[in-house]
C-alpha cells in the first residue's frame, strides 16, 4: 500500500515511523514533511500547501497512493476529506461538516447542549458589546474562559482570573483580532476545576476502537504557568483514567457524539479526540479535536502493537468490523525541547547536537517537529523543534529516561519544562 501523510510536524513524524514498519506499507509520501521524516526508510517528501485540499489531492493522484492519512486540523476543517470522497480517494479524517467539532467552539458547544453531551455551561458572542455585556453580569463569575471560536493554534484560549483581564482577552481576539478570523466570534465558559485527561478514539463513524488515555502539558512554564502552547510535553496512559471513569465516557459522550453527528448527516469518520475535565459532577468536555494530538500522538502512536494502516483505512470506508487492535500499557513519556522565546518570538537556525547520544538510551526515540538540515546537521527551525519520548516498566523510569536523553541533546536556548509526568507520579 502506497499511502500519503499529510502535515509537516512531530505528530506526522510519529505516525511515519510507525507506518513504515509495517508489512502491506510500501511506500510513504508526506506533504509536505520535514526533515527528519525524509530520512525515514520507505519515505519522500513532496511540497504541498496544507490549507489547499485541491492541492493534497493533486499529489495524491499524481504519487498514485491508495490512501491518504491527515495529520493536521486545518486540511480537515477546509474540506479535504470531502474533496477526496468526491475524487474516489479513501482519506483518513472526517469531513468538513464533522471537523466543525474543532474548527468552531461555537459549533461545538451547541452540538453538545442539543446531544446532552456534559460541558461547561457557555455563551456565545458575535460582537464586542454582546461579550462585554455577559461579562459585567457576572454570569459564570471569576475566573472565566474566554475561547477564540476558530482555529488558532492552540493558542485561543485563555483562563481570566477577573474582570478586567477578560476584557482584555476578549479586546484581544475581536478587536486586535491577534487570533486573526478565528478571534470573530468568542465563546465565554464557566471555568471547570478538576484535573484534565485526553482521551482518543478511532471510529468510521458507527463503532470506535479506544486508544490510549494521556495527559499534556499547556503552559510553558513549570507548574503550569505562563502563556498556553501547543504543547511542552505529554504522557500516557493516564493513571487517573479507570476503566470504569472510561466505560462512562464512552457511554455518556462518545457514544452521544458520534449518534449526534450521524443524526446531524455528518458521520463522523477518523481519530476523535476528547479533552475532558474530571470534575466532581464526572467528565466534562473542555473540546474535541478532530485528529492525533500533538504531543500527545508522540506518546500514543508507540503503544499501538498491532499495524496502524489497515485499521485507519478500515474506519475511513466505514467498517472497522474484526480489525486487530492490540495496545501495549507500558507508560511512555514525552518532553518537547522548544526554542527559547516559545509561544513568543524567537531564533532559529542553531545546530541540535546529541542526538545520536540520547537515541542510545534504552526505550528512547526523538521525534521531529522543527528542525531542518544543513550540511548533513539537524538544525532548529520552529518553535516546538524536538520530542523526547520514553517507555519504561513504570512512570518514573519512563520520566527518568526522557530526561536523561534531554540532557544529552544541545542547542543554543533550548528550553524545556523539568516537570513533565510529574502528575503521573504523584497519582500512582
Amino acid at each position: 500500500m502506497r499511502l500519503l501523510v499529510v502535515g509537516s510536524g512531530g505528530r506526522e513524524h510519529a505516525l511515519v515511523k510507525k507506518l513504515c514498519k509495517e508489512a502491506d506499507v510500501s511506500e510513504i509520501i508526506c506533504a509536505p514533511g520535514n526533515a527528519a521524516i525524509s530520512q525515514v526508510q520507505r519515505t519522500r517528501i513532496v511540497d504541498v500547501d496544507v490549507s489547499d485540499p485541491s492541492g493534497i489531492l493533486y499529489v495524491a493522484e499524481m504519487e498514485d497512493v491508495e490512501f491518504t492519512i491527515v495529520g493536521p486540523e486545518l486540511p480537515l476543517a477546509n474540506g479535504v476529506a470531502d474533496a477526496f470522497s468526491l475524487a474516489g480517494q479513501p482519506l483518513f479524517g472526517p469531513s468538513k461538516g464533522a471537523a466543525k467539532l474543532e474548527s468552531s467552539k461555537a459549533f461545538s458547544k451547541k452540538f453538545m447542549k442539543r446531544h446532552g453531551v456534559p460541558t461547561a455551561s457557555f455563551e456565545v458572542c458575535t460582537d464586542l458589546s454582546h461579550a462585554l455585556d455577559v461579562l459585567a453580569s457576572d454570569r459564570f463569575g471569576f475566573p472565566v474562559v474566554v475561547k477564540a471560536d476558530g482555529l488558532a493554534a492552540g493558542k485561543g484560549v485563555t483562563v481570566a482570573c477577573d474582570r478586567a483581564a477578560a476584557e482584555a482577552a476578549v479586546n484581544a481576539a475581536m478587536v486586535e483580532q491577534r487570533f486573526g478570523s478565528a478571534g470573530k466570534s468568542v465563546v465565554l465558559e464557566e471555568c471547570l476545576t478538576g484535573p484534565e485527561v485526553s482521551y482518543f478514539v478511532i471510529t468510521d463513524g458507527k463503532r470506535h476502537l479506544a486508544l490510549a488515555s494521556a495527559q499534556d502539558h499547556k503552559r510553558v512554564f513549570d507548574g503550569d504557568e505562563g502563556p498556553n502552547t501547543g504543547g511542552m510535553g505529554a504522557f500516557a496512559p493516564s493513571p487517573i483514567f479507570s476503566v470504569e471513569l472510561e466505560n462512562r465516557v464512552i457511554r455518556e459522550i462518545v457514544r452521544p457524539t458520534l449518534d449526534g453527528m450521524r443524526l446531524e448527516g455528518s458521520e463522523y469518520r477518523g481519530v476523535l479526540y476528547v479533552g475532558l475535565m474530571l470534575t466532581h459532577d464526572g467528565p466534562q468536555v473542555i473540546e474535541f479535536n478532530v485528529r492525533f494530538g500533538d504531543p500527545e500522538a508522540q506518546v500514543i502512536l508507540p503503544m499501538i502493537e498491532s499495524d496502524l494502516a489497515p485499521v485507519l483505512f478500515s474506519a475511513a470506508v466505514g467498517d472497522l468490523g474484526d480489525c486487530d487492535w492490540r495496545l501495549r500499557s507500558d507508560p511512555h513519556v514525552g518532553v518537547v525541547m522548544a526554542s527559547g522565546g516559545y509561544p513568543g518570538s524567537y531564533e532559529a537556525g542553531f545546530p541540535i547536537a546529541g542526538l545520536e547520544r540520547a537515541t542510545s538510551i534504552p526505550g528512547v526515540h526523538v521525534v521531529h517537529a522543527g528542525t531542518a538540515l544543513r550540511d548533513n546537521t539537524f538544525i532548529t527551525k520552529g518553535g516546538r523543534v524536538l520530542t523526547v519520548v520514553a517507555r519504561g516498566n513504570s512512570y518514573g523510569e519512563a520520566v527518568s529516561r526522557a530526561y536523561e536523553a534531554v540532557a544529552l541533546i544541545d542547542f543554543q536556548g533550548s528550553h524545556v519544562r523539568t516537570d513533565i509526568g510529574q502528575k503521573a507520579l504523584f497519582s500512582t
